[in-house]
């Protein structure tokens, strides 16, 4: 493996783009937009593995998928690995009714990078912890990964990520934080320099 290899990042998530050009800048990567199909499933690990065995049979080069879920304590941990089930059907709306009344607001969200080589693949977990707000508040961005962005604060910050300012957003990191991202570039750029 030479320095020069390329990484290819197989997503159609517009805010995923925005998050690999901001973490993923020191890496040779390019992005296919493709939406690959998501296997039904309550792990992200999983989910992750299989998206990213789907796209290298697409670019048939080294590449990453990544996949997430969010967990609401107070649900029992839904809609977890359904985000995209729950908001094309109850949408942020139904999950904001369904916490009616709760006092106890915290979840997280959980993501899986998979990065697949052609022989082996590699996992880096994210975990972001944070609370939801009682109502849909902030402004439309290219760099939300969804529409939770409107419903979730994350720790130590009264805001959605969608109030928030790009420099609050990156700042927002040091606490109770792992970006998945950021994991996969250490040890890839790790990787590289002892080859």
């Amino acid at each position: 493996m030479s320095e020069k290899e390329e990484v290819v990042f197989v997503t159609h998530n517009k805010g995923k783009i925005a998050s690999a050009n901001k973490h993923l800048k020191e890496i040779n990567f390019k992005i296919f937009e493709y939406e690959l199909e998501e296997p039904r499933s309550d792990d992200i690990k999983y989910i992750s593995k299989y998206k990213v065995m789907e796209a290298y049979k697409l670019v048939n080069k080294p590449c990453i998928s990544l996949d997430c879920g969010l967990w609401i304590d107070e649900l029992n941990g839904f809609p977890r690995a359904f985000v995209n089930f729950a908001l094309e059907t109850i949408k942020i709306e139904g999950i904001l009714k369904l916490m009616e009344g709760k006092e106890n607001r915290k979840c997280r969200f959980t993501e899986c990078l998979s990065y697949y080589d052609g022989k082996e693949v590699y996992q880096f977990m994210g975990k972001h912890e944070g609370t939801l707000s009682k109502e849909v508040l902030g402004n439309n961005t290219d760099k939300k990964w969804s529409d939770l962005w409107y419903i979730y604060q994350p720790y130590g910050y009264d805001k959605t990520l969608a109030q928030m300012t790009e420099e609050e957003r990156k700042n927002r990191e040091k606490y109770e934080s792992i970006d998945s991202m950021e994991e996969f570039a250490k040890w890839y750029r790790n990787r590289i320099s002892n080859i």
